[in-house]
């Protein structure tokens, strides 16, 4: 173990960070998971330890930048260092502009766009302790690249951390951290049932109607799966993503193109 890389994982309890968590394990990576859902956590870490990976697990707010820092100092103390950090915590609110709360805005805006500072942040300044590089991986969406209509506070939080990936692949250059994003489309979670059961209401649609109208419109013919979007951060892990930095690339399977 001492010689195999750590990878963080935020929001990896379930969904998608628990399939990028579980295919970095598979690509050899010790694995440190973390979730604000300790109940969920504590389920998938046994998953992992019965399929024989190498794990630990911090339940944590990535909204606070004290939880963030204990996030990396809880790996560093287990397994010694921090090789890739993965902001994929996240959450979504389905509201027309006009229905906004202030309470609304700031939580979206504290979890998807705060707690990918934070994250960057703390993965940083470990990374730079370490003295050999490392990469930093960020949840965005193709929400990041083309804004939609009922998720424009999503939308603009996904914006942000665009700029936010870009910025930082620019300022830790120097200190060969890479810094990128990934951009998912359509995922079949827990997620995109909530966004459905939300947009349903405000089209007068029944539930599935909403999910099913988005999804006639990927090119390859289907909705993604966590593995679509794992296999891409898998890429972004490796050694063969040591020359990308500051992209925010969409794995979607056709739905915007740019």
């Amino acid at each position: 173990m001492a010689n195999q890389k750590v990878a963080v994982v935020t929001g990896s309890g379930q969904g998608i960070g628990k399939g990028i968590a579980e295919k970095l394990a598979s690509d050899g990576f010790v694995i440190v998971l973390s979730d604000r859902n300790q109940e969920v956590l504590e389920t998938t870490e046994k998953e992992f330890r019965e399929k024989g990976f190498p794990v630990a697990s911090f339940v944590g707010d990535v909204s606070s930048p004290e939880d963030q820092k204990a996030l990396v100092a809880s790996a560093v103390e287990k397994f010694g260092s921090v090789d890739v950090f993965v902001n994929n915590a996240g959450i979504e609110l389905v509201c027309p502009i006009e229905n906004i709360t202030p309470e609304q805005l700031e939580n979206i805006f504290r979890i998807n766009v705060f707690g990918t500072v934070y994250g960057i942040q703390a993965a940083a300044a470990q990374m730079k302790k370490q003295e050999t590089g490392g990469k930093i991986i960020n949840a965005c969406s193709i929400a990041g690249h083309q804004a939609f209509d009922m998720l424009s506070a999503y939308s603009a939080t996904k914006f942000a951390v665009r700029a936010f990936t870009q910025s930082a692949a620019k300022e830790f250059a120097k200190d060969k951290i890479t810094v990128n994003a990934y951009c998912p489309g359509i995922v079949g979670t827990s997620m995109w049932t909530r966004i459905d059961e939300v947009m349903a209401k405000y089209m007068g649609l029944k539930k599935g109607e909403a999910y099913k109208k988005y999804a006639e419109g990927i090119a390859l013919g289907r909705t993604e799966e966590p593995a679509d979007v794992a296999n891409f951060v898998s890429y972004l892990a490796s050694p063969a993503a040591d020359y990308m930095t500051g992209q925010s690339v969409m794995i979607d399977g056709g739905i915007v193109f740019n």
